[in-house]
C-alpha cells in the first residue's frame, strides 16, 4: 500500500488563485474581441491579418494556466510513502467518554459545556507525547467516534465534528460509555491504559459506579472531569430554552456528588472544569504520573520526495510555450495533407 502527503500543504491554498486567473483572461479576451469589432467586420479584419492566430493564444493561456497548477503542486512537496513500518514508542493509552447529551449545550461554562470540554480536550491531544488515544461519545447510548490511535490529526478532526445530533437517543448513560471504552482498548496488556469521563452527570441511567468499580479491578483508572456549574443555567433550544411540560424552563446543574462517586469507585481523580484551566493541569498531571510503557503504531517512516515529476511536465510546458509564436508559421500553413 502507497501512502501520499504534501510536505507543506499550506501551500495548495493557492489554488484559489486560479479560478480568478480564469475569470481575467475571459474578461481580457471579451474586451479584446469587442475592440476588434470596433474597427469592422470580423470576417474583414481576418483578410487584412492573415498571419494572427487568435486560438494559439487561448492554447497559450491554458498550457500556462495548467503551469500554474502544476507550479503550485510542486512548492507543496508531493511524497509517497512506501514503507509501513510497526514503531514502539513509550506511551500510554487514553480513553475518552465525552456527554453530548442537551444539558451540555447550557451556556452556564463558557462558550457552552460542550464546547469548552472540546476546547479541553483539544488542548490534552496537544500535550500528548507518543500515547494512544480513542473517544466515545455518549448521551442515552454510547458510541465510539474514534478507535484507539496515534494519530492525533485525526483525533482533533473528530473532536471538531461532534455535536449533540451524533446520538439521537437522550439521556446519560455513563455506565455504558465506561463499558465500551472497557472493551475498546488494545489488547496490549503491558500498557497503562486510563478512562477520562467528562459529563455534567445529569440524568444518569445506569449503574456508572459499578461500571468504574469494574475498570479499577481490571487497573484501568478512570478519571473525571465535571463540566457545568452548581448554579446551573438554561438549556439553548432551536427556538428559545428547553421546557418542562407545565411551561417552566428547566435548569440543568452540575451533579458533582456523582461525578466524585465514579471517580473515587474508579480509583481516578475528579476535578470540576469551569472557566479556567485548572481541570486540565490537574488532569494532565495524573496522565504524567503514570508509567509509560510500549505502544506499538503502524506508520509509514519512510517518505520519497516527487516534487520533480510534476517540476519536469512544468519544465516542458513552459518551454513548449515560450516557442509557441502568436502569429501562424507561414510554412507550416502551406502543408495541406488533405486538401
Amino acid at each position: 500500500m502507497i501512502m501520499f502527503r504534501f510536505e507543506h500543504p499550506e501551500y495548495l491554498y493557492f489554488f484559489f488563485i486560479l479560478p480568478v486567473l480564469l475569470i481575467v483572461f475571459i474578461l481580457y479576451m471579451r474586451n479584446k474581441k469587442k475592440a476588434l469589432k470596433n474597427f469592422g467586420d470580423m470576417k474583414l479584419l481576418k483578410l487584412l491579418m492573415p498571419d494572427v492566430a487568435l486560438k494559439k493564444q487561448y492554447i497559450k493561456f491554458w498550457i500556462l494556466f495548467f503551469c500554474a497548477a502544476l507550479f503550485i503542486f510542486t512548492i507543496a512537496g508531493p511524497q509517497f510513502g512506501s514503507k509501513l513500518e510497526t514503531v514502539k514508542k513509550q506511551g500510554i493509552e487514553v480513553m475518552v467518554c465525552l456527554d453530548v447529551s442537551n444539558s451540555m449545550l447550557s451556556t452556564d461554562v463558557t462558550p457552552t459545556r460542550l464546547d469548552k470540554a472540546k476546547q479541553t480536550l483539544s488542548r490534552l491531544v496537544d500535550n500528548l507525547e507518543n500515547d494512544k488515544i480513542g473517544l466515545i461519545v455518549f448521551a442515552g447510548d454510547a458510541f465510539i467516534q474514534l478507535p484507539i490511535t496515534s494519530d492525533y490529526v485525526s483525533a482533533k478532526m473528530f473532536l471538531s465534528s461532534i455535536n449533540p445530533s451524533m446520538v439521537p437517543t437522550q439521556g446519560t448513560a455513563i455506565g455504558s460509555a465506561i463499558n465500551l471504552a472497557l472493551r475498546s482498548f488494545s489488547p496490549n496488556e503491558n500498557s497503562e491504559k486510563t478512562i477520562i469521563l467528562i459529563t455534567d452527570g445529569e440524568n444518569h441511567e445506569d449503574n456508572a459506579v459499578g461500571a468504574a468499580e469494574e475498570a479499577a479491578k481490571k487497573g484501568i483508572i478512570v478519571n473525571v472531569l465535571g463540566i457545568g456549574s452548581l448554579q446551573g443555567g438554561p438549556i439553548p433550544t432551536g427556538n428559545g430554552y428547553m421546557k418542562d411540560n407545565e411551561g417552566n424552563m428547566v435548569l440543568t446543574k452540575l451533579n458533582e456528588a456523582m461525578c466524585q462517586e465514579i471517580a473515587a469507585a474508579g480509583e481516578g481523580m475528579y476535578a470540576r472544569t469551569d472557566n479556567t484551566n485548572n481541570a486540565l493541569k490537574a488532569l494532565q498531571g495524573e496522565l504524567d504520573k503514570m508509567t509509560k510503557s510500549e505502544v506499538e503504531s503502524k506508520v509509514y517512516s519512510t517518505y520519497d520526495e516527487k516534487y520533480y515529476i510534476p517540476a519536469s511536465i512544468l519544465l516542458f510546458l513552459l518551454l513548449m510555450e515560450f516557442f509557441m509564436l502568436d502569429r501562424k508559421n507561414r510554412i507550416l500553413s502551406k502543408i495541406k495533407l488533405f486538401s
